[in-house]
């Protein structure tokens, strides 16, 4: 059978603990994407983009965060936002991605924006799927706070059964493998490092002012974000995904993979102008 990309573990240390990093990736020609997952996926989420002739010859990369899927890491306490942006920045590293597309889900899209943040030269366009941007989208991650428990597997069982119950689409589905994508001990670094970043930095100001085209995606469900109107006057697209909470990649993929490449065409063509003016320029002031 013919492998359309490649799986690969990246083994290296990070500030002393020992890490593995199950990752799939692919080459090609064009603008390469990075994806990061949100709380409770795998790099899986996005192994579909090989079923859309939308991004042909784009080169990609998605992996397993530290403490979830397949990846391994030997102190799960570790684990914070923070860490994951250097985790992320190692692995594109290896893959030797130097300018690319950003897509990130839930906590995966927080990463990413802090990635983004420090390094916009090397982002071409990010696509945030409801990656926390304020202090309410801390839905899920709050429950750290709100449900206190001293023992991390009490903590997460409990969280996995008011999930499976929550009315929206995919919630039940999501839950049900919790258990086998994510481990226990990793859930409070990641929980509070989330709670304390959407509170406390600034998000909004650091997504309005990445410098590139922006897209922030939602499930119709979740349109009663109270800021939606305001980042949208500010330039950011936005793409409501019908029948649809906060999981398009399990609720109506077609629909998030297309808007994706929609999105990321336009992007590389607004970039394409940009850098024929600048040639233009620069040949004028010679």
């Amino acid at each position: 059978m013919q492998q359309e990309f490649s799986h690969s573990q990246f083994s290296f240390d990070l500030d002393g603990t020992d890490l593995r990093i199950s990752a799939i990736h692919r080459s090609g020609e064009l603008y390469p994407i990075v994806f990061l997952h949100g709380f409770g996926s795998t790099k899986e989420d996005y192994a579909d983009i090989v079923r859309y002739l939308a991004f042909s010859n784009h080169p990609f990369l998605a992996y397993d965060a530290p403490g979830c899927g397949e990846s391994y890491c030997s102190d799960l306490s570790q684990i914070s936002i923070p860490f994951l942006e250097n985790v992320a920045l190692e692995v594109i590293k290896r893959v030797n991605f130097k300018r690319f597309h950003l897509v990130g889900h839930s906590m995966g899209g927080l990463t990413a924006l802090m990635i983004a943040h420090k390094y916009p030269d090397r982002v071409v366009s990010f696509t945030n799927i409801e990656g926390n941007i304020a202090p309410e989208d801390c839905f899920l991650s709050r429950q750290i706070i709100q449900y206190p428990y001293d023992d991390a597997e009490e903590f997460f069982e409990h969280f996995i059964e008011r999930t499976h119950h929550t009315p929206a689409y995919s919630s039940a589905l999501y839950a049900s493998s919790l258990r086998h994508k994510v481990r226990a001990g990793a859930v409070k670094g990641i929980f509070e490092s989330m709670v304390h970043l959407s509170d406390h930095a600034d998000l909004m100001s650091k997504f309005l002012g990445l410098p590139f085209p922006k897209m922030f995606m939602y499930g119709d469900q979740n349109n009663n974000l109270t800021y939606l109107n305001h980042i949208q006057s500010e330039g950011v697209r936005l793409e409501e995904i019908p029948n649809c909470g906060h999981f398009p990649m399990y609720s109506n993929p077609p629909l998030m993979w297309n808007a994706i490449a929609d999105f990321q065409e336009n992007a590389e063509k607004k970039h394409s102008t940009l850098s024929e003016k600048q040639v233009h320029l620069e040949h004028e002031n010679k």
